[in-house]
């Protein structure tokens, strides 16, 4: 398999970033959804949102590669017997879910450093506050990514649904496609 997409296929990187992505949000999505109910006293009341924050930054840049890789590449033609909807509908999934991802980001950042400190990426980096200390962001903030990132998930499970429709019902390559078979 070769490393950059061809008219018919997916290549490594794509792929390999593709599954990345899914893994990181969903993992992000149960942690978050886990530590919000975490108790001052509880062992992983400061380490879940570290790890959650750093994992976040990694994701951030990741995504960036993403969209520098999807420009500089040219994307695999859909299969044939897709209908001209479903091309549609999909371009505009993949389109709302990057938009989406990016707000989810931007929005975690701005609850993590409204208080004008930056972020730590496991220790490796710091990532600076852009904002400084700005008051009352948290709130508006976390409001943001709370629906950005249930809308992720909800349109996320959509796009895995179609993919399995493709796959066990139409029979056709779009699954296998971003298998890498």
């Amino acid at each position: 398999m070769q490393i950059r997409n061809t008219s018919n296929s997916y290549g490594s990187m794509a792929i390999a970033i593709h599954w990345l992505v899914a893994l990181a949000v969903f993992g992000l999505f149960g942690l978050g959804y886990w530590m919000v109910d975490l108790t001052y006293y509880h062992d992983w009341y400061n380490k879940a949102p570290d790890i959650h924050r750093s994992i976040g930054m990694l994701l951030l840049a990741v995504m960036v590669f993403r969209v520098v890789w999807k420009w500089l590449n040219a994307s695999p033609s859909a299969p044939s017997g897709h209908k001209r909807w479903e091309v549609r509908s999909a371009q505009a999934a993949h389109t709302l879910l990057y938009i989406l991802l990016f707000v989810a980001m931007a929005s975690g950042y701005l609850i993590s450093t409204a208080d004008g400190s930056s972020i730590s990426v496991f220790g490796w980096f710091e990532v600076p506050s852009l904002t400084g200390q700005t008051k009352k962001m948290e709130e508006p903030a976390g409001t943001v990514h709370y629906w950005a990132t249930w809308a992720i998930i909800v349109l996320s499970v959509i796009h895995t649904a179609g993919a399995l429709k493709h796959h066990f019902i139409d029979r056709d390559d779009t699954l296998r496609r971003m298998l890498g078979k």
